[in-house]
């Protein structure tokens, strides 16, 4: 593999967060911790189509979705090329990533998405909006961390706790869908699912070149 080249590097107050590039993609470093890059995207992607695979049939037109993580904006952009999505939200509480994708390196994934009428930023943090927001969505699709076992700072673990789920729940319309991107399977975290009410539990994977598939963990909001 090539040597990748820093291209940005923030100290914000949740740590560090860096942009760089290895040949014709681009990689996002926080604390450290490789989060994503450009190389693929079949998960994000897989993300959001799984979430609208699971909603009822009637609710799949004018649905609304919420996408926790603004990352190198594969999901964003995924989301607003389908037409059922009336309304996307993005929460991303990084002011770097969000720069890098309003005139950054990563406009040429998002901007469109971006400049799409549907589409809203919310610069917060997710555990803060989903405490403080009353906003309801058909569905919520988080890729915040590298999943429920492996989380980029200590606060988002309640996220995939029994409080966390609750108000994740509290979020979602009757029959609404809550996918959580993982870069391995976790059966606690299904586990947790259904001791928080949720039905239609199961796990979709990814294939990848190595190791253990990246996977999406899937619940459902009782009507």
């Amino acid at each position: 593999m090539s040597t990748p080249v820093t291209l940005d590097r923030r100290q914000g107050p949740y740590g560090e967060v860096v942009l760089r590039r290895r040949d014709e993609d681009f990689e996002i470093i926080a604390n450290g911790t490789f989060l994503m890059d450009t190389s693929d995207g079949r998960s994000e992607r897989l993300l959001v189509d799984a979430a609208m695979g699971a909603l009822p049939e009637p609710a799949r037109t004018g649905a609304a979705v919420l996408i926790g993580g603004l990352g190198v904006g594969f999901s964003l952009a995924h989301a607003a090329a389908d037409p059922r999505w009336s309304r996307i939200a993005v929460v991303e509480r990084e002011d770097a990533i969000i720069d890098w994708h309003r005139g950054g390196p990563l406009a040429a994934i998002s901007g469109r998405a971006l400049a799409d009428e549907r589409t809203v930023i919310l610069h917060t943090d997710l555990v803060t909006y989903l405490d403080t927001a009353t906003d309801r969505y058909d569905a919520l699709c988080l890729d915040i961390d590298n999943g429920p076992d492996w989380t980029v700072t200590e606060g988002n673990e309640f996220l995939y706790g029994a409080g966390g789920l609750a108000s994740c729940a509290a979020h979602l319309n009757p029959g609404g869908v809550l996918a959580v991107w993982s870069a391995r399977p976790s059966g606690d975290f299904e586990e947790s699912l259904r001791n928080a009410g949720f039905s239609g539990v199961r796990t979709e994977e990814v294939p990848v070149a190595r190791g253990v598939p990246d996977v999406v963990h899937l619940g459902i909001r009782p009507a």
